[in-house]
């Protein structure tokens, strides 16, 4: 038996042919918006272990204070203000996208085109900030040492953290060096050497009384990390099984490691997603330079693509959150 459907000569209120449209919206909406919630719930699961692992470690948990201080070309301490000014640079990227697609109800296409230029250029910008502060994260900016249980110890003092460089003096007490292409080799497999040595740091504590060790545990009640005896940091640096500089996956001289996991992992897929989202923005953007949704008489794929990109936003904000001023 064939069925007969009836389409409406204008089209909006069906999907060709499929039936009456939920809640007016075009099939290809329909699905962005189904993409949408699935990755929100795959966040939500992401963030949630974060939150779990923080918990269980809080009492270890690095200070994003301590760890995000980084502006670029400017010398000194400045907390999160790189990374607010990254949110702030991702926020008004949704408000440029949401003129964009205002100006396309209006059949502005002039107008669609600048908004959307400007919102790419917004997320070149974010996407080139979080590589410069992942940069930073890796080779950190103290160092510290880890122990054999596991330990982290960062230097101090008066009661500030301090790098190896601000009291660690001489040369390196080995002749072990990092391989690169000018000595004659593309790679060599292992570690990379620090610049300071275990016995050279040690020396160097044992010589100024003003340095003292801090280790990663946190005193829960001063919001602070606790700060060693002289004589109770010596016992610790005699544990000391490797320098660390810099934050990877298997060692962070900020605190505990599965922090960095974390971090590299969450910000990463995010990162993946804006630079995703600027891919599509840039294809549009062409599109409505070209006059290809002028001819189609709408400007619907701005919109669809605006949905995508109020998203990831959205989520920055969730990720800005639990990283940055939790």
């Amino acid at each position: 038996m064939e069925a007969n459907i009836a389409i409406p000569s204008d089209g909006k209120n069906t999907w060709d042919g499929g039936g009456v449209r939920p809640f007016g919206a075009s099939y290809g909406k329909m699905m962005m918006w189904f993409f949408i919630v699935s990755d929100a719930l795959t966040f939500s699961g992401f963030l949630a272990a974060y939150g779990l692992t923080r918990f269980k470690f809080i009492d270890s948990w690095p200070i994003a204070d301590e760890v995000f201080t980084h502006v670029p070309f400017i010398h000194g301490i400045y907390p999160m203000y790189y990374v607010a000014f990254m949110t702030f640079i991702l926020i008004f990227s949704s408000v440029t996208m949401v003129m964009a697609v205002d100006a396309g109800h209006k059949m502005q296409k002039s107008k669609v085109a600048w908004y959307m230029f400007a919102t790419i250029i917004g997320g070149l910008i974010f996407v080139g900030s979080q590589a410069w502060e992942w940069n930073t994260f890796i080779n950190g900016s103290y160092g510290a040492v880890k122990t054999t249980n596991g330990k982290v110890l960062q230097f101090v003092k008066d009661g500030k953290q301090i790098a190896l460089s601000d009291f660690v003096v001489g040369s390196r007490m080995d002749e072990r060096v990092t391989h690169t292409k000018k000595n004659g080799l593309w790679f060599v497999s292992g570690d990379e050497v620090p610049k300071y040595s275990l016995a050279q740091i040690t020396a160097s504590y044992k010589a100024d009384p003003s340095v003292q060790i801090r280790i990663e545990k946190i005193d829960m009640d001063k919001k602070k990390k606790y700060i060693l005896s002289r004589e109770k940091g010596l016992a610790e640096l005699a544990n000391g099984q490797r320098v660390v500089e810099g934050a990877n996956l298997s060692a962070n001289e900020y605190g505990n490691t599965i922090f960095a996991n974390f971090f590299f992992f969450i910000t990463g897929f995010h990162g993946f997603h804006v630079f995703s989202g600027i891919v599509l923005n840039i294809i549009i953007f062409f599109n409505v330079v070209l006059g290809t949704y002028e001819k189609k008489g709408h400007y619907e794929m701005v919109e669809k693509v605006g949905l995508y990109w109020h998203f990831v936003d959205l989520v920055w904000v969730f990720v800005f959150t639990f990283f940055y001023l939790v």
